[in-house]
């Protein structure tokens, strides 16, 4: 993230682009921390014996009941045409139905459990070479579980719009192209300004096919094939959906949209998810808090750009960006935030 230089002065477009680039690639180590394993035959016919047993189907309501069509495009009056209701309310419904297990073994052997709640079918599509070895199965086990269908409904309504604001703030300010402090000009990007960057890391589990590029793309600009295969491992339960084919992300809305839902649920190696700071679910440790880690939009900052924009005091032009659409869309929702940690300004960044 080589950005720290950037004045409030550079040209927006120009500073778009290197900390597009910058805050992707921090992103990208972390969670390859998490995902460069060798692992077993994820994702192929192997996996049907390995299946869990089946859950009880289960159906959740449209999130058009949370946030009208005319609500989304008062607070997106000058999005981009891809980026429209319909895609954003079935990324959402569709996406809710999709939960997660994560389990590792000796702390760097992993185990993924993909469940589809519409039909209780538990599928595992990742799992690491080493999961069986006696000396992992002697090392305690960690799990943790997401649950997509979480998304801006786990808590009472002022909880979830005020997640709702922090989600389409981060995203927003990923994907403007306007006017300074207008707070107008979120979802115009669809992909970041330097598409000839490859964006390619070693990686065991999700290696990059030949001829693609794994640039910044949609709401949460994902770039690099780490994230486009783990993204597509829990978005679709098979990695080589967006391996192949990472263009989808700028071709079709409800997919770009999925992305962005994902990396906003989902916890890294080092960090908590995003979604489980906003509804007080994640607490800091006294290493955290030694740190000036709160609770509270700052901490979403740190999780989603923290090298380039937290422990800086409180004049860094982007994290000021991402607080003021915080605060328009707080507003545009009808909630507030008294009690806000809205500022990482005193907040280390997370170190890999």
């Amino acid at each position: 993230m080589p950005c720290m230089f950037c004045s409030k002065y550079m040209p927006l477009h120009i500073m778009k682009t290197i900390i597009s680039t910058a805050k992707l690639a921090v992103i990208s180590v972390s969670a390859l921390a998490l995902l460069s394993f060798s692992c077993g035959n994820a994702g192929n016919s192997k996996n049907v014996a390995a299946q869990k047993k089946q859950e009880a189907p289960v159906a959740a309501p449209s999130f058009s009941k949370f946030i009208s069509e005319q609500q989304f495009n008062t607070l997106f009056p000058e999005r981009d045409k891809f980026y429209t209701y319909q895609a954003f309310i079935k990324a959402v419904d569709e996406l809710a139905l999709i939960k997660l297990r994560v389990a590792r073994r000796a702390e760097s052997v992993y185990q993924f459990t993909r469940t589809d709640k519409s039909t209780g079918k538990a599928t595992i599509v990742r799992q690491d070479g080493d999961w069986n070895e006696a000396w992992a199965k002697v090392k305690p086990d960690s799990v943790y579980m997401i649950d997509y269908g979480n998304f801006c409904t786990a808590g009472d309504a002022q909880t979830n719009k005020r997640e709702l604001a922090a989600f389409f703030a981060q995203i927003a300010h990923e994907t403007r192209h306007g006017r300074n402090e207008s707070y107008t000009d979120g979802l115009m990007l669809l992909h970041e300004d330097n598409t000839s960057l490859n964006y390619i890391s070693d990686s065991d589990e999700y290696p990059p096919v030949k001829g693609q590029k794994y640039y910044g793309r949609g709401p949460m600009q994902i770039s690099y094939n780490g994230n486009y295969g783990y993204a597509s491992d829990c978005i679709f339960g098979n990695k080589h959906i967006l391996l192949d084919k990472p263009s989808l992300i700028e071709t079709d809305p409800v997919v770009s949209f999925k992305t962005a839902i994902y990396f906003w649920m989902t916890p890294e190696t080092h960090k908590p998810s995003a979604h489980d700071v906003m509804i007080g679910k994640w607490q800091p440790k006294e290493s955290d808090k030694a740190k000036g880690r709160t609770p509270g939009f700052g901490m979403t900052i740190n999780i989603i750009n923290g090298e380039l924009e937290c422990n800086k005091g409180e004049d860094n032009y982007s994290m000021k960006d991402r607080i003021g659409f915080y605060q328009f869309f707080l507003s545009k929702l009808g909630v507030s935030d008294p009690n806000c940690a809205c500022s990482c300004g005193k907040m280390e960044p997370y170190k890999y």
